[in-house]
């Protein structure tokens, strides 16, 4: 006994008058998309402030000489490296003072709207 020499096939052959339907290619697995956690949001974060941190720092080593400064009457003369770390400390002082009382905005009206009954019951 011989095998079939050709493909074989399950599905009948197409029409020549094009009356059947079009083969369907075979469904694929839907493509995996990769999962969002807090982890990997975290580990995405710290990355990209290291890297603008390492070049705040390149920044501020290029820029290492004396200056004079003078800020609500304080007249102060130290290193431009100090100055622009100082300064970049109070700007993420600031920023974490707006997130943190947005943070508590929101959480109030979330309770507020939790107490009260609802209307529609």
């Amino acid at each position: 006994m011989t095998a079939p020499s050709g493909p074989t096939s399950t599905l009948p052959p197409p029409s020549a008058n094009g009356s059947a339907p079009p083969a369907r290619p075979a469904p694929q697995a839907p493509a995996r998309r990769r999962m969002r956690t807090k982890i990997s949001s975290m580990r995405t974060a710290l990355i990209a402030g290291t890297a603008v941190l390492i070049v705040v720092l390149i920044f501020i080593i290029q820029n290492a000489h004396a200056v004079s400064i003078s800020f609500l009457g304080a007249h102060l003369r130290l290193s431009l490296a100090v100055a622009l770390l100082l300064a970049a400390i109070a700007g993420a002082l600031v920023i974490a003072a707006a997130g943190t009382a947005r943070i508590t905005q929101l959480r109030r009206i979330v309770r507020r709207e939790r107490r009260q009954p609802d209307p529609g019951k």
